[in-house]
């Protein structure tokens, strides 16, 4: 005789009731049970989800694609919201930073696509902290927070009672808690960028980094860039140079005389402030040298580079932090991971293969294992 597991044919779905007579317990249970519904007790929730898997359940993906469809179409249904949390020096300050301001519209139109609605609570409100954040969000109602535009890197948000709450994070800061997140590939913009000069006919590349520049972009740039280096031949590399000093003649003349000893054909920058720079040493852009950009913003073809897709990560994140909340995943996940978004590459004159006569060669100093311009 067979067993009650192997009494279903192997050529029928295994349903939820199927599941429910196996366990022993009523069908809703097994449903609150797969959608990972904290009123289930979790040791009930794990032997049901064992007895599931061992029975080869896997959910109707047409009866879920109508369940979506009658949500959505449901106009009785009260939207839920969504946080988007920040913690600048001024409630909107975040905003006048285009990326951010894309993050966000993008997160905006994702959740409205989706049936929620996103609501922008900042950390430095008059008497607001970390646990009274947490508890404002809790007697909302509120248990999807979107962790978007942190200044501070080394600040974390380890007091919010997160078992209560399902969270993405836009970007990397602040790095704790290890929340899943949704970040700027921003090595890839730079391999994107070289392969496009090298099409154009260019074979010194050089890079340029702005004062000031931290973090995961200059890191993430500088480790793809020495590894393009390394793959080049010892006469076309052209080392890091990262300008020191404030704004002025001394940052000038940095710039030139990394100009004078690598001659580069063409340079890629960290910030638009190096293409500025460049012009003020009195150099023709793309005649003198071909210049990209790594952090575009204007997409008038005036210049060529990358530039990072604000709103799909913003789009992106809300789809991610959606899913959980239907799966009732709450609290820091065992491992966090990162959702890597790619760039677009834009043309432009400033990238224009010109016939200028070739530069005088110079010898090509041995850099040892080092590719960053000597201070």
């Amino acid at each position: 005789m067979p067993t009650t597991t192997n009494a279903i044919s192997k050529s029928q779905r295994v349903t939820q009731t199927d599941v429910a007579r196996v366990a022993g317990v009523h069908n809703t249970t097994v449903s609150l049970s797969l959608r990972n519904c904290p009123s289930i007790p979790e040791a009930t929730r794990k032997r049901i989800r064992s007895v599931a898997d061992a029975m080869g359940y896997y959910p109707d993906p047409t009866l879920q694609a109508l369940v979506a469809y009658r949500k959505g179409r449901s106009a009785s249904r009260a939207r839920e919201t969504l946080a988007y949390l920040t913690n600048w020096d001024t409630r909107w300050g975040w905003r006048e930073l285009a990326d951010h301001e894309r993050a966000y519209c993008g997160a905006t139109k994702k959740a409205a696509e989706l049936g929620y609605q996103l609501e922008h609570f900042w950390l430095g409100e008059a008497g607001m902290n970390q646990r009274r954040m947490g508890d404002v969000l809790y007697h909302r109602g509120i248990t999807g927070v979107l962790v978007a535009a942190h200044k501070d890197p080394n600040a974390g948000l380890t007091e919010i009672d997160w078992s209560r709450l399902s969270a993405v994070k836009i970007g990397d800061f602040p790095r704790a808690p290890a929340l899943h997140r949704v970040i700027d590939d921003y090595g890839g913009a730079l391999r994107l960028a070289m392969r496009r000069i090298e099409a154009a006919g260019f074979e010194r590349v050089g890079l340029v980094m702005p004062e000031g520049l931290a973090g995961v972009a200059e890191q993430a740039w500088n480790s793809a860039f020495m590894v393009e280096q390394c793959n080049r031949g010892p006469e076309d590399r052209v080392p890091i140079l990262r300008l020191r000093g404030p704004k002025g003649p001394s940052s000038i003349a940095e710039l030139d005389r990394w100009f004078q000893e690598y001659q580069p054909d063409a340079v890629m920058g960290g910030a638009p402030e190096v293409l500025v720079r460049i012009r003020e040493l009195g150099l023709k852009v793309p005649r003198d040298v071909a210049y990209a950009d790594l952090c575009l913003e204007r997409t008038d073809f005036s210049v060529a580079g990358v530039r990072q897709n604000g709103e799909i990560i913003g789009e992106v994140a809300t789809a991610m932090l959606v899913g959980q909340l239907q799966q009732n995943l709450c609290g820091t996940p065992a491992v966090g991971t990162s959702t890597m978004v790619d760039g677009t590459w834009f043309d432009g004159t400033s990238l224009a293969k010109t016939s200028a006569p070739a530069k005088t060669p110079v010898g090509i100093p041995a850099f040892g294992n080092s590719l960053l311009a000597p201070a």
